[in-house]
């Protein structure tokens, strides 16, 4: 997961990739994320930025066909990529939404996430050990500058009894009944590529690296608990 990476010191393509939607700013309240134990499972809530993980993270353990609703949101037309009924796409200021609500194999989603890697794939389903519950609708782009508002965790819920999920969304907390998680994104500085002069506008934007710092505020049972981690991605 991006976090985990950024913490552990790994910048890859993903990361970047996570990253190129952030200008200069401090940008509050990223990468929500509650968690709670319950008898049998666990139920988790999270923000937009949790999306494309738990949908791969879910559909990875299913076996055979699988029921899928929600949308897949692109700026490209994947009607002849998407090998699977479409109930209707949706184009507003070059921003597709397709809408699908069918039985497929988990493939099929999974392959299409290898290939285009920024889509966003807001679909719900679930398995026996699995509820994954996410809102059919585009991410809200984010601003830097201060947000006093109280966070609403709820763009998307999650039941299961797979400790490793939770082990990954909460790492390093350890063992705990209830947490939160809250991250601020520091973009202090723009790294642009070296032969910026031979780069056309899109591909400076493609290439150019954000540099700053990320907070994470954990509260795990009433204990919080602050950490810090650079990065260039």
């Amino acid at each position: 997961m991006i976090l985990n990476k950024i913490f552990d010191g790994i910048f890859d393509d993903e990361v970047h990739m996570a990253f190129l939607k952030f200008g200069r700013g401090e940008y509050n309240n990223k990468y929500l994320l509650e968690g709670k134990r319950q008898v049998k499972n666990w139920a988790i809530k999270g923000g937009a930025e949790y999306v494309n993980f738990l949908v791969r993270r879910c559909l990875e353990n299913v076996d055979g066909l699988i029921a899928i609703k929600g949308i897949i949101v692109s700026t490209l037309d994947l009607r002849d990529e998407i090998g699977f009924d479409i109930v209707k796409v949706g184009n507003f200021q070059g921003i597709r939404k397709n809408v699908i609500d069918t039985e497929i194999e988990p493939s099929q989603i999974l392959e299409l996430m290898d290939k285009y890697p920024k889509i966003f794939f807001a679909l719900s389903f679930k398995s026996k050990k699995f509820v994954l519950k996410i809102k059919a609708k585009a991410p809200k782009s984010g601003k830097a500058g201060s947000n006093n508002k109280e966070p609403v965790v709820d763009f998307c819920s999650l039941k299961t009894d797979d400790k490793t999920v939770i082990d990954e969304l909460f790492f390093g907390v350890g063992e705990f009944n209830e947490a939160s998680v809250n991250h601020t994104i520091n973009v202090t500085d723009i790294v642009y590529p070296s032969n910026i002069d031979e780069l056309k506008p899109e591909e400076i934007r493609e290439q150019s690296k954000r540099k700053g710092v990320i907070i994470r505020k954990v509260n795990a049972d009433g204990i919080e608990k602050t950490s810090e981690a650079e990065f260039v991605a």
